[in-house]
Order: structure tokens, then sequence, then C-alpha cells
């Protein structure tokens, strides 16, 4: 602890000396450094960063100080001495209940993302934290990662990429703690893995919908809300994208497969299905396995007798 102490010390007399904070100056230290630092509000902060993922993240050519809005050279010591914009000073009471280390770098968000933002704020997710104030409901970083490190969605290590957005969604529409609390559908994710869209996402097809091309992105609503895509008349239009055509009747099927006896038509229908199924072929090797045991009892076993029943 000494030693990274005394490494921060020496970083921080380096640039007191310079004007600016470029990225380059910061990962001079940080990129050397290892471990971990505790805060007074009990909060763990990783104080290395990866030089190489940074710059390869679409926050690459950004200086730290764009979101770091508060820190500056030596300011490590004392942060709270820039003032902080008053657009992001409304949000970091907000902010701060997921970043209690630099609530503003969370909140500055804003200033280059102002739309998705804005969508963000007045969406289920958003006001379970702006309205509700709650710890556990989701802001950018728990969907798009470590800032430092964040790829775009077109990128096959992205969080919000096609191939791994069901797994991010699933780590809070999975849990049945949330799903309790907020009163979400149980195990929406494993439904839609049943559902034909899942099994076709299973099989690695780029093209079938997942989450958001459903339910959208940053300004979610409640699948009951009106302004839902995923209800009412709203969800002709949704099917409509991808299925020319689509009607009222079309929409009206599950997009998520029911699991459990819940709804037992979907339920039992299934288990009829896998009976059938095996026992179509149990009796298909049964019938086998019998007919070659009788030309075996025939044209051999048989055979012998009556040669030995000639012989007397």
């Amino acid at each position: 602890m000494r030693r990274l102490l005394a490494l921060l010390m020496a970083c921080a007399s380096v640039l007191l000396a310079q004007t600016a904070v470029r990225a380059s100056d910061c990962l001079v230290c940080h990129g050397a450094m290892q471990g971990k630092i505790s805060l007074a509000k009990g909060e763990t902060i990783e104080v290395h960063v990866d030089s190489a993922g940074f710059t390869n993240s679409v926050h690459g050519k950004n200086d730290c100080t764009t979101c770091h809005l508060t820190f500056s050279p030596g300011a490590h010591l004392s942060p709270k001495d820039k003032k902080v914009p008053a657009e992001l000073a409304s949000l970091v009471p907000f902010t701060s209940l997921k970043a209690k280390g630099d609530p503003v770098a969370l909140a500055a968000c804003v200033n280059c993302h102002q739309t998705e933002y804005k969508e963000f704020q007045a969406s289920v997710h958003g006001r379970n934290i702006f309205v509700k104030k709650e710890s556990d409901a989701p802001l950018c970083l728990d969907c798009h990662g470590d800032p430092h490190y964040i790829l775009a969605a077109s990128d096959k290590n992205s969080k919000v990429n096609h191939a791994n957005l069901l797994e991010t969604c699933g780590r809070c529409h999975e849990n049945e703690e949330l799903d309790k609390k907020y009163g979400m559908s149980p195990y929406v994710i494993e439904k839609d893995k049943e559902s034909f869209h899942g099994k076709k996402y299973i099989l690695g097809d780029k093209r079938v919908p997942i989450c958001n091309d459903c339910h959208g992105s940053h300004g979610i609503t409640r699948v009951d809300a009106s302004a839902s895509p995923v209800t009412g008349l709203n969800k002709i239009k949704t099917c409509g994208r991808c299925h020319a055509g689509a009607g009222a009747k079309f929409a009206a099927a599950p997009a998520h497969k029911y699991i459990g006896a819940g709804n037992p038509i979907p339920f039992y229908g299934e288990k009829l299905l896998i009976v059938l199924v095996f026992g179509v072929f149990i009796f298909t090797i049964s019938h086998v396995v019998l007919e070659s045991w009788s030309e075996i009892r025939d044209n051999v076993l048989r055979k012998d007798k009556k040669k030995g029943h000639g012989d007397e």
C-alpha cells in the first residue's frame, strides 16, 4: 500500500508541472499500477488501466479529463476544487448510486451522448434510478462494460454485440431477486432461448432478432406501457419489420416460449410430443431387434433342429 501511495504521489508531482492532462500522461502511471484501492465510501477501484485496451476502445482518442472533469494535474488529492457544470451536477446524486468513486465521470456520458441519455432517463431502467433511486438498476456501464474498454457494438467482443447481448441482459433478467422486486417475468432469457428465435440465435444466426430488436435499447419501456413496441398494435409493426404482412393473429403468438405448468397447453403439449418422438424411436428399434431375432431363430436355430430330425 505504501508503494502504491508513493507511486501516486510521484505521478501527481509530474502532472503538476503540466497544464493539460492527456491520456498518455495518466497511462504513464496507471498503465504500470497494479491492484485496487478502497475509498472511504466503501467502493473498491481498480487503479490499473491497460494502455492497449484503452487505445482500442471507442474512447481511445479521448483525454481522461473528458470524463474525469474534476481531475487535473495534482487533483487526485483534492478533486472537489473544480466546479461541475450545472447539468452534470444535477445528475451526480443519481450517478453516485452506481459510481461512488467518481460519479461526475459517469454523469459526463451526457456530454457526448445527449440523445441516448435523455431516452434512457425516460425509460423503465432510467426511472428506477432517476425517480426511484434504486442502486441495482442498470446505468450505462452495466450494459456497455468498463468505460476504459468499451467497444463498438459491431465488435464481436462488445457486451452489446448481437452475439453477447442475450447474456448481458440476462445478468439482470435471470436474477430471481430482481425479478421479484420489479415484477418482471421470470426466466425470460431461458424462455427466449427455447423459442424459435432463440434456437436460431444459439446456432449463430446473426439476423435473428434479440432483446433490443423488439424492446429497444436506451428507451425501453414496460411491456404493458402504451408506447411499448411489444404490446397492442405496436407489436404488429414490430413483427412486421422482419415478417412482411404480419397481422394481429401472427403478432399474438408468444415471442418467448412458455416454460412451466403455469401455461398448460404448450407445457403439456411439449411433453406429449417428447413422449411421442421417443415412443416412435423405441417402437422402431424394438421392432427391428425382434424382427432380426425372428430371422435368426427361423434360419439358424430351427434349421439346425430340422436337420437333426432328418438324420434320425
